[in-house]
């Protein structure tokens, strides 16, 4: 269960924070307090224990009251995981405590990477080797969690010179680097999500997390999706608990589809859970693919059920605020990297090549 103080503040705030009237340096903050970063992470590390399940778990809580602090507590703890699976311990022991106590604020940074690992699109940002580390090159059109009080995103990088992309933390001060202003979202407004701009940012060799980005993103991607199906589940599950709060009696005609729909909803994060647990998603990513997309649609089915057992109440402003806030979050599920076209296309062609 989350901290009570958490979550009447995500109650209270949701809607501003959906719409950009509350401001976003409190989010981290809110999460830090709660102690949530620190699920997932072992004490010796300043962490509370636990799994990365565990982690997805409590970003699905978060994401029941409001989608936009999920989206930047994913961001967090997507950061964190990086460093818990880096190579390099003085960069993890210097940045973990700082993330964790949301003094700093980590940026994932990889989904083009990802879009990358899977043939979609090539790597956005190009390095020039140099002496004490690389000179960089390139932009990164949409990250979350670039907080104005200092962040670090990691990025893949191409190299100029060929040989293996890698994998880098940047640090917001570093000269050439430039923030966009938030973009114009829809939704999620409070998320403090932006453009970069590299133009000749140089950074040493310090900041790498892994020197081979093709051995380093397949092993992080778990983690990656997992905690991003935390948003899915989250949002799932509250819209369902709405539906419950607006039948009358057990014969009404939506309380099957309810059942069913809250049924199917758990055996799908059982599946997600046990799979970040044994591992598997490893070595069959596809089975990850698969339960990214099934929740993204249990999202759009509860969501829907949600409008039908509101009825008209839901299109009037007094009443229907939390069903309009939860009707744009919705539509942000199937569209967050990876997209749930680009990976229905990336099943597609592992299909085909299975036949071929």
């Amino acid at each position: 269960m989350l901290n009570p103080a958490l979550s009447q503040w995500l109650d209270a705030q949701a809607q501003a924070l959906d719409l950009g009237q509350c401001d976003p340096q409190d989010v981290i903050s809110r999460l830090a307090t709660a102690k949530v970063l620190r699920v997932g992470v072992t004490e010796a590390q300043g962490g509370t224990g636990g799994t990365v399940a565990d982690a997805v778990e409590s970003i699905a809580q978060v994401a029941s009251h409001s989608l936009a602090a999920a989206f930047v507590f994913w961001g967090q703890r997507a950061f964190i995981e990086y460093l818990l699976h880096s190579p390099n311990t003085t960069l993890r022991d210097q940045l973990l405590p700082s993330l964790l106590s949301g003094e700093l604020a980590g940026a994932t940074g990889l989904s083009n990477a990802m879009k990358f690992l899977s043939g979609i699109e090539a790597l956005q940002l190009r390095a020039r080797e140099q002496e004490h580390g690389w000179c960089l090159d390139g932009r990164l059109h949409w990250v979350t969690n670039l907080r104005k009080s200092g962040f670090v995103v990691a990025a893949a990088i191409e190299r100029e010179e060929g040989g293996a992309p890698f994998v880098l933390a940047i640090p917001d001060a570093v000269t050439g680097l430039q923030r966009s202003d938030d973009l114009q979202l829809m939704g999620l407004q409070s998320s403090n999500t932006a453009a970069l701009d590299f133009k000749q940012v140089e950074v040493g060799r310090d900041w790498l997390l892994h020197d081979d980005a093709r051995v380093f993103l397949p092993a992080v991607r778990p983690a990656f999706l997992g905690l991003q199906c935390g948003l899915a589940i989250g949002l799932a599950r509250q819209a369902l608990q709405e539906v419950d709060g607006h039948l009358q009696d057990a014969r009404s005609i939506l309380c099957e589809p309810l059942l069913e729909q809250r049924q199917a909803l758990a055996q799908t994060v059982t599946e997600l859970k046990s799979g970040l647990l044994d591992g598997r998603f490893l070595a069959q990513p596809q089975a990850l693919f698969q339960i990214r997309i099934s929740l993204a649609e249990s999202v759009a089915q509860a969501v829907q059920l949600e409008l039908q057992a509101s009825g008209g109440k839901a299109y009037l402003s007094e009443h229907g605020s939390g069903f309009a806030r939860r009707w744009r979050e919705s539509a942000f599920v199937p569209i967050v990297t990876p997209s749930l076209v680009q990976l229905r296309a990336e099943l597609q062609r592992q299909a085909w090549e299975a036949l071929a």
